[in-house]
């Protein structure tokens, strides 16, 4: 652990300084609003609307639903060029929330397609605010080589978990039971709660957190706002004359990510204020960006693919009653929150000693393929998927994420170049985005009548994936040493 002269670590939390019950908290219930919504989106796109739904057709709706998630992380740009350039992290955090709590109202309180639009638009700014800037956040309560990085970020995680544990349940029964909206407006509320939290206790935060790393001028700003502008005509026009509509905006989505991407790569690797230790760690990055793509378009299918076969695969009866398809979605998080605290105190222990961070990367991503795999051994037919066999699959799916998402947050933080620090976490959370839009398509192709081909192809893939990345450990590991 780099130290300097008079510092003593803060432990009071867990062994973790004190200012990560606060984040912890925030992230639990900003978490819980966006899984509770996110849990019962696709059946309100694809359900009649004699069930409540907008009865849209089913391959549609996985699009939006996939497009939507990849445009949540898309916006974790806007918070992170916010963050470094206008606000700081911990203010860029707080109004972003509040934009949360706006949509989730939106989705509530307006009908039909329009409150769709306004809500999902609201929420994914606002999530892509509070994700990139969180992550920034905890990475400022450690100092440079603190090995308790890693185990801080599996608490932080566990915060995540537990509002994502809670939200699907709550609101999956108020859709059951009296309706969508009264689901979407419970996930207002629990941004709320927050809300509140996070003021009483903001105070506590590092000050780094509070600083603009680097100020833009009056150019920059009108620059950028000029930009935006253009931007959202050029999607508005696009949308009016029919170019983008509701069945391919999933793949305008994964065009543009992946072609923001790599703009940011190239960026960062030819900056002027990046120097070379530091453009070494991004060149790095590149295989691990790529593993979790590969990762997330499987994971994201939770909220595509899985829920469609939750809905119409598993048996969900339990002594004669069925309970509502979108609890499978409060599966994972209650994995998460058994064995985070595992793996923490796991990485912890271990020390130098632990898995490289390309390691964890390889095992997380050949993880979830192994878990595509395991879908080949359920029976096949309506509703008749014994739950047992799927709590066993979603088990793989949890501990793979332990593997690659706490620790792709960490390593973002430590190889971020030191003028584009929320921006590196920003291009962390493009790889989710590029991910997530893919898990939209892809599960598009799922077809329950000739499903093998779908998992071997999914889970042999990112398998192969993994090995690549085992094979590149050496070459990462000499351009970066941060993440031996």
């Amino acid at each position: 652990m780099t130290t300097t002269p008079g510092y003593k670590p803060d432990t009071r939390f867990f062994g973790h300084p004190w200012p990560l019950v606060n984040l912890f908290g925030v992230e639990m219930w900003e978490r819980f609003s966006f899984y509770g919504m996110q849990a019962i989106l696709a059946y309100y796109l694809y359900y009649s609307a004699s069930e409540g739904g907008l009865g849209f057709d089913k391959t549609t709706s996985l699009g939006i639903v996939g497009a939507y998630g990849g445009f949540v992380y898309l916006s974790t740009i806007a918070g992170a060029w916010v963050s470094d350039r206008l606000l700081g992290a911990e203010r860029t955090l707080f109004y972003s929330a509040c934009l949360v709590m706006a949509g989730h109202i939106a989705l509530a309180a307006i009908p039909g397609a329009t409150g769709v639009a306004i809500g999902l638009v609201l929420v994914a700014v606002g999530s892509g605010g509070v994700k990139g800037n969180a992550t920034k956040v905890v990475g400022d309560l450690y100092p440079a080589g603190d090995t308790r990085r890693d185990a801080g970020f599996s608490l932080f995680y566990m915060g995540v978990n537990l509002g994502a544990f809670i939200g699907p349940l709550l609101t999956g029964y108020l859709q059951d039971n009296v309706g969508f909206h009264w689901g979407f407006g419970l996930a207002a509320v629990g941004m709320a709660l927050g809300l509140l939290q996070y003021g009483l206790t903001r105070k506590m935060l590092p000050r780094i957190s509070q600083e603009v790393p680097n100020p833009a001028s009056r150019t920059d700003i009108q620059r950028v706002a000029t930009g935006a502008v253009v931007a959202i005509a050029i999607v508005v026009g696009l949308i009016l004359t029919g170019v983008i509509t509701a069945k391919n905006l999933v793949d305008a989505v994964i065009i543009t990510v992946a072609a923001i991407s790599l703009a940011y790569f190239v960026f960062l690797l030819r900056s002027n204020r990046v120097d070379d230790a530091e453009r070494n760690g991004v060149k790095a990055f590149i295989p691990l960006f790529l593993s979790q793509v590969a990762f997330w378009a499987l994971f994201q299918q939770m909220f595509t693919f899985v829920a469609v076969y939750a809905d119409e695969r598993l048996d969900r009866t339990l002594g004669g009653w069925e309970f509502p398809a979108s609890w499978i979605q409060s599966v994972d998080p209650v994995y998460i929150l058994i064995f985070a605290p595992v793996f923490a105190a796991l990485w912890t222990k271990l020390g130098p000693r632990q898995p490289s961070t390309p390691i964890k990367f390889a095992i997380g991503t050949m993880g979830i393929g192994v878990a595509f795999l395991a879908f080949l051994l359920m029976p096949a037919g309506v509703n008749t998927a014994p739950l047992i066999g799927l709590l066993g699959i979603m088990l793989i799916f949890a501990l793979a994420e332990l593997c690659i998402s706490p620790v792709g947050l960490s390593v973002s933080t430590k190889l971020a170049p030191r003028a584009f620090a929320a921006q590196m976490v920003a291009l962390n959370f493009l790889s989710i985005s590029l991910g997530t839009a893919l898990a939209g398509r892809l599960a598009t192709f799922y077809d329950q009548d000739d499903e093998a081909p779908y998992f071997l192809i999914l889970g042999g893939t990112a398998i192969a994936i993994g090995l690549v990345v085992v094979a590149l450990t050496p070459m990462i590991k000499r351009l970066a040493p941060a993440v031996a």
